[in-house]
């Protein structure tokens, strides 16, 4: 099984990209207030600020800044798939989604770049 490593610098800004495992729907804006509770609620538990998010129908960009010395974005993104997930209906799921206790609605992973500098940031945001 692969391992997936990512970068660990505190202090920074985080761009992210998650992407629901269908593309092509419109599941993330027909259901943007139960997104936004989810992410309301992992807040409320672990803090963390929001410079930026867009949300468009299968995937969404955030910019994120976690607390001093805090580095667990990935905790932070786990929590509100789970809870966004745990609010939807859901069908007949694959064996590998129950396996692993998965509803099968996000891509395992998200794609994430710490912004360097007042420039990355300025074009991350626009």
């Amino acid at each position: 099984m692969s391992r997936h490593l990512r970068l660990r610098l505190p202090g920074t800004a985080i761009f992210f990209t998650v992407t629901l495992a269908g593309r092509g729907g419109s599941l993330l804006v027909d259901h943007v207030g139960l997104l936004k509770a989810s992410v309301a609620q992992t807040r409320a538990e672990r803090p963390f600020g929001i410079a930026a998010c867009v949300v468009l129908p299968d995937h969404l960009h955030c910019i994120w800044t976690l607390p001093e010395g805090d580095t667990d974005y990935s905790t932070r993104w786990r929590l509100i798939k789970a809870r966004f997930s745990r609010g939807l209906w859901v069908g007949a799921r694959r064996e590998s989604h129950v396996r692993r206790h998965e509803l099968g609605i996000w891509q395992r992973r998200f794609w994430e770049h710490h912004i360097r500098d007042e420039e990355d940031m300025a074009a991350h945001l626009h």
